[in-house]
């Protein structure tokens, strides 16, 4: 069952196309990631998701609610988070947080988050730090136990101890139902949280992959140390980059099938011999060559 799905979504601002005909779909119990750099237009799809800003065509439903026609019913199982946490500074954190109960029914876990995001809710939030800001910003989206989460950035200014309990948050919430979209340019995170991801570029979705098979993109680094004499034109192949050699050390960058430059590898007398898979970011930065 489909818990999100985005239709041909297109937001132009006067002769700027921030999102140009992207589409995607998000199954129940899902957690998505949205991946792309700053300015890629991210933040402006939330924004469209979230009826913040109306798309100039395309369609959006949560939850089987068109999110324009039916926002204010749609908001009601969404829990969203800003890429920027806007507070009312002469309200303390509780405040902000009683506030959230009083618009969202019975369900409440605030004084669980409070505990293990480690966050003081007597303070204003004109005083908070970016990090406790943040904390606040989480508490508030997942006390009530939302059907949708919709995250801009979720650890965006915590340290990596908060980071990972916000991670294990996330995954307690996905197996108790809750489908999650969040927008990050934190392969790591993604990587720990999310099943699937799609891939934006300058506004315009330029892949949708499960994490699995991204990892599976052939893409390799070749740290080879030749015992003799070599020619580097021999290694001068279709999907090979070829290093600077120092010495009698040569590194091979090889998209695509290995065995090529292995049979031509196998000409000469290795000394050594290191084949690495490509990181999740090595594979990312290839949607944006």
């Amino acid at each position: 069952m489909l818990a999100v799905e985005v239709k041909n979504l297109t937001k132009h601002f006067g002769k700027t196309r921030a999102v140009d005909d992207i589409s995607f779909a998000i199954d129940q119990g899902e957690v998505f990631g949205f991946l792309g750099p700053n300015g890629a237009g991210k933040t402006t799809t939330i924004r469209c998701m979230m009826d913040f800003i109306r798309p100039t065509s395309g369609s959006i439903v949560i939850v089987g609610k068109n999110a324009q026609q039916e926002s204010v019913e749609m908001k009601k199982h969404v829990g969203y988070l800003s890429g920027y946490v806007h507070l009312y500074p002469k309200w303390t954190g509780q405040e902000h947080i009683d506030f959230i109960k009083k618009l969202n029914g019975t369900k409440d876990i605030s004084n669980e988050l409070i505990t293990r995001l480690d966050f003081n809710p007597s303070l204003k939030t004109k005083d908070l730090s970016s990090g406790n800001r943040q904390k606040l910003g989480v508490i508030m989206s997942l006390m009530t136990k939302p059907e949708i989460l919709i995250l801009d950035e979720p650890t965006n200014a915590l340290d990596p101890l908060l980071q990972r309990e916000v991670y294990k948050l996330l995954l307690e919430a996905r197996d108790q139902g809750a489908t999650i979209f969040m927008s990050s340019h934190n392969l790591t995170e993604v990587d720990r949280v999310c099943s699937r991801v799609g891939v934006i570029r300058k506004g315009k979705m330029v892949a949708v992959e499960k994490i699995e098979n991204m990892k599976r993109k052939r893409i390799y680094t070749i740290r080879v140390s030749f015992a003799g004499a070599f020619d580097v034109k021999t290694f001068r192949l279709p999907g090979v980059e070829i290093g600077t050699p120092i010495n009698n050390e040569l590194v091979l960058h090889v998209k695509g099938e290995l065995d090529p430059i292995v049979k031509k590898l196998a000409l000469h007398t290795i000394h050594d011999i290191e084949i690495e898979h490509a990181t999740l970011e090595d594979i990312f930065m290839e949607y944006y060559q």
